[in-house]
């Protein structure tokens, strides 16, 4: 199944160690029971904890908190240029201190019994925002952490929650995602 996610007048704000909201509307044909969903996630990108869902209402909305705590130790990895693997990142790359993250992806998911959570058999389906040319990406640190990489590739991350858009093109440019008047679109895959 797939599902399309569009234009979510996403508002995100991320203090440092504090919460993220994303809210947003659903546009295609989505059933009743889809919910949206935030998971932190390996290294090598599979699901580990889910950090918050919400159903998609029947006008297509949703708002989305991520809490202000830190995601389970089971979430979390250390921090380190062998393991980054994010949106916009290639070799060279450079950690500035030790730190614990958690990088979070997007997903939607059918409850088909409608407990309000995601049970075996109910299958994930990765989403990708984006933001303009860009791509959002949400990761948790333990501490204030600087990563560089190649092709302009800097992100200055504060403790807690971080919110970017990575636009890659010959250069990278990551940016703080603060605009909550910016157009986010996340669109499921698979």
């Amino acid at each position: 199944m797939k599902t399309r996610l569009l234009p979510l007048a996403a508002a995100l704000l991320a203090p440092s160690a504090g919460a993220l909201t994303v809210t947003g509307s659903v546009a295609g044909n989505v059933s009743p029971e889809t919910r949206v969903s935030v998971w932190a996630v390996s290294a090598s990108g599979q699901p580990v904890q889910e950090i918050a869902s919400v159903p998609v209402t029947s006008g297509g909305r949703f708002r989305l908190d991520l809490p202000g705590n830190a995601p389970a130790p089971r979430a979390l990895t250390p921090l380190s240029a062998q393991n980054v693997s994010w949106p916009g990142v290639l070799d060279p790359v450079t950690v500035s201190a030790p730190a614990q993250a958690a990088e979070l992806k997007f997903f939607t998911y059918r409850d088909a019994n409608r407990n309000g959570t995601r049970d075996e058999g109910e299958t994930l389906n990765e989403a990708t925002a984006n933001v303009g040319r860009g791509t959002l990406f949400v990761v948790w640190v333990g501490g204030d952490v600087t990563v560089k990489a190649n092709r302009g590739y800097e992100a200055a991350l504060k403790r807690g929650w971080n919110a970017l858009v990575v636009e890659v093109a010959r250069a990278v440019k990551v940016a703080p995602y603060a605009d909550g008047s910016a157009e986010v679109t996340l669109q499921a895959g698979r």
